[in-house]
């Protein structure tokens, strides 16, 4: 077990920033997640909500913090003394994408530019298991870790104004899937028919951050069947749960 060291400030009248070493890494991304599960657990008087990011998190209560020092006292006393962490469970999700050109749109400039034929980069995406930094930009958008360093790419100079839904993409050192018809800045080398936000859901994004992904490829006839199969209701997304 790792102890950061943190850092802890007053973000608003009601809030306390915990931060990370300003890096992204799986190993911290699970500390947050832990610490935060911590604190639930703990049940501080007036602690309404949890914001986590990539290596910090957002403490916010229901009242205006009058003593500071002692909400602060409280998180770190909490996080210096633990013995062990206590991590939520995860799953482990199997998301299909087609690499067809129909919708890798960047996949010759990135096989050019990286110097690989474009196979080797459909095979080096899809082999890595990635684990979930983040969900944000777009609800439901997946900020993936993971990504093999010979696909790193920098961002497109100019945005696309319109992205297909599912769009998987390239961007720096990350991967993600847009979750919807949007603007976007990363390069795009496939596309996932699966549903990634559905707003009338309980929990409107089935993944969480500490989730995992790995995607599965798939040839262009059987995206069209899942197509079908999704909007009728009978494609059930594969999964398995492990212990972060």
């Amino acid at each position: 077990m790792t102890n950061f060291e943190l850092t802890y400030r007053r973000f608003s009248e009601d809030s306390i920033l915990v931060e990370w070493p300003p890096e992204i890494t799986k190993s911290i991304v699970y500390d947050v997640l832990s610490f935060k599960n911590m604190i639930l657990n703990y049940n501080i008087k007036g602690i309404i909500q949890i914001n986590n990011a990539y290596n910090s998190i957002l403490v916010i209560y229901d009242f205006a913090i009058d003593k500071i020092n002692d909400e602060i006292s409280t998180l770190k006393s909490l996080y210096d003394t633990r013995v062990c962490i206590n991590r939520p469970t995860f799953k482990l999700w199997r998301i299909p994408v087609c690499y067809d050109e129909e919708f890798g749109l960047d996949l010759d400039v990135v096989s050019k530019q990286n110097k690989l034929s474009k196979s080797e980069v459909v095979r080096l995406h899809y082999e890595p298991i990635y684990t979930i930094f983040f969900i944000g930009f777009l609800p439901g958008f997946l900020y993936l870790g993971g990504l093999d360093k010979r696909l790193h790419f920098p961002r497109r100079s100019k945005p696309r104004i319109r992205l297909k839904k599912g769009a998987v993409a390239i961007g720096g050192g990350q991967t993600g899937i847009y979750p919807n018809v949007s603007p976007g800045g990363w390069h795009i080398i496939g596309n996932s028919p699966i549903e990634f936000f559905k707003s009338a859901n309980e929990n409107p994004c089935f993944a969480q951050a500490g989730d995992q992904v790995q995607f599965v490829p798939i040839p262009n006839s059987e995206y069209k069947v899942l197509v079908e199969q999704i909007k009728n209701g009978t494609y059930q997304l594969e999964s398995e749960v492990f212990d972060g």
